[in-house]
C-alpha cells in the first residue's frame, strides 16, 4: 500500500481520525507520530486514547517520557488493551534511553504511540504505522500514513 494522505481541517478532525485509529489498535501495535512542534501529535493521541477506551487524561509526556493509560477493569475499554504514550523529543537520538523504557516488553500487552520516535523506535516492531503530520500556514494539517508490515493491509480500514 502506498502512503495515504488525509486532510485534517480542524483539531476535531485530528481527534476523529485518532479515534478511528484507536478503535483499530491491538496489543503489539506501534504508531509513530512525526511532525513539528504544534502539529497536533498529542491532540491525535487524545483521539487514539478515546477510541481505545483507555483511562486517564492524555497530555504530552515530554518530561516523564512515557505514560501508561490502562484499560479499565470494568470492561468499558473497547479492546482491553492499554495505551503507552511516549514522547521521544528529549531523547535527542539516544537509543539507550529509549531501550531503558523497555517498550518492546510493553508491546506484548499494549499499543504504543511514540511522538518524535522516527529514527529511534522503528526497531521495536516491523508492524508499525507512521503518521506524518504537516501543519500548513492556514493552521490546517495533512496526515500522511506510511504503513509497514501488517499495517499495509490494515490501514485500508482507516478514513
Amino acid at each position: 500500500m502506498a502512503p495515504v494522505t488525509i486532510e485534517l481541517t480542524t483539531a476535531d478532525d485530528a481527534i476523529r481520525f485518532g479515534r478511528s485509529l484507536g478503535r483499530q489498535l491491538r496489543a503489539g501495535d506501534l504508531v509513530l507520530l512525526a511532525g513539528p512542534l504544534g502539529a497536533g501529535k498529542t491532540t491525535m493521541t487524545r483521539g487514539i486514547a478515546d477510541g481505545m477506551g483507555v483511562s486517564g487524561r492524555v497530555s504530552s509526556p515530554t518530561f516523564v517520557l512515557a505514560r501508561v493509560h490502562s484499560a479499565p477493569d470494568d470492561g468499558s475499554s473497547r479492546n482491553g488493551v492499554a495505551l503507552v504514550h511516549v514522547d521521544a523529543y528529549r531523547l535527542g537520538g539516544d537509543l539507550s534511553e529509549l531501550d531503558d523504557l523497555d517498550l518492546d516488553a510493553e508491546l506484548e500487552s499494549s499499543a504504543v504511540v511514540v511522538e518524535w520516535g522516527e529514527g529511534l523506535a522503528e526497531p521495536l516492531s516491523e508492524d508499525r504505522l507512521v503518521v506524518r503530520i504537516e501543519r500548513h500556514p492556514d493552521d490546517t494539517r495533512t496526515a500522511t500514513l506510511e504503513p509497514h508490515g501488517t499495517w499495509k493491509t490494515r490501514a485500508d480500514a482507516l478514513p
